[in-house]
């Protein structure tokens, strides 16, 4: 296959920092509608490769390709533009605005009318629907009028993922998006998870192995800033290197047993 079939393609990617190689020579290749996650116990290179990706990071060596063509030196903006978004492990919110708010701002600056963002909200029709859309499917209708600080965590959540989808991605990079979520708070996000539109290619970075197993098709498992392996979910979770990552046997486990990791 060649990198043109792929609308996320990473070939190659090392990062050094002085003596210390972080990423060692790794490569994944998402493609449309993919539903891929990429794991790894803590300090395996996944912070480190997905700022490779959105050019937080530049690389060592290796190249980058969306739709194919280069990015591996766009700055994150660009990157933002041409559909790579990312949300994040932590919250990066306007804690004054409410919902509404946020999504209007983000989806004017979007649409080029940066200039206008505090003209009455709902004279442009277009941004106003788009507006509601993204509100009732991210289930947020409800504290809409309210300042995204008083907000649930899990519902501060699905804003971040709202905003994220204003973005119009091609590519979603979602960064650990049950992290701090109260078990209560827990299931409707992991539903509108699920029903993220099929035409939107996510990478899930992720430690909730419940969340990893019921989403993804495919997965990538990193140790040590290198590619231990990339398969199924069924693969991964039999193959013994892997158990012996994530449980620190003394000797692998039986490959016929599915790896349990839970984290605190």
């Amino acid at each position: 296959m060649t990198d043109e079939l792929y609308v996320l393609s990473a070939s190659g990617l090392s990062r050094r920092f002085g003596g210390l190689i972080a990423i060692d020579n790794v490569s994944l290749n998402l493609k449309k509608g993919a539903r891929h996650a990429l794991i790894g116990p803590n300090g395996a290179g996944k912070t480190t490769f997905v700022n490779l990706l959105t050019g937080v990071l530049r690389p060592s060596s290796g190249t980058i390709l969306l739709n194919g063509d280069d990015i591996t030196r766009l700055p994150v903006h660009k990157r933002s533009r041409r559909g790579l978004v990312r949300t994040f492990q932590i919250n990066q919110l306007f804690e004054s605005l409410t919902p509404l708010e946020t999504l209007a701002i983000v989806i004017s600056e979007r649409a080029g009318l940066g200039t206008k963002l505090w003209r009455p909200l709902g004279a442009d029709p277009s941004i106003a629907r788009r507006c509601h859309e993204l509100l009732q499917q991210l289930r947020l209708l409800d504290v809409m009028d309210r300042p995204t600080k008083q907000l649930p965590y899990g519902k501060r959540r699905q804003l971040e993922i709202a905003i994220a989808l204003a973005c119009d991605p091609k590519v979603l990079l979602l960064d650990e998006p049950v992290a701090g979520v109260p078990a209560g708070e827990r299931s409707e996000l992991l539903s509108i998870i699920a029903s993220l539109p099929e035409d939107i290619s996510i990478l899930l970075i992720e430690h909730d192995m419940d969340l990893v197993f019921s989403f993804a098709t495919g997965m990538t498992v990193l140790v040590n800033g290198s590619l231990l392996m990339e398969a199924d979910p069924a693969t991964v979770s039999n193959d013994p290197r892997v158990k012996e990552v994530y449980l620190g046997h003394g000797a692998p486990a039986a490959a016929s047993t599915p790896i349990e990791v839970r984290y605190a």
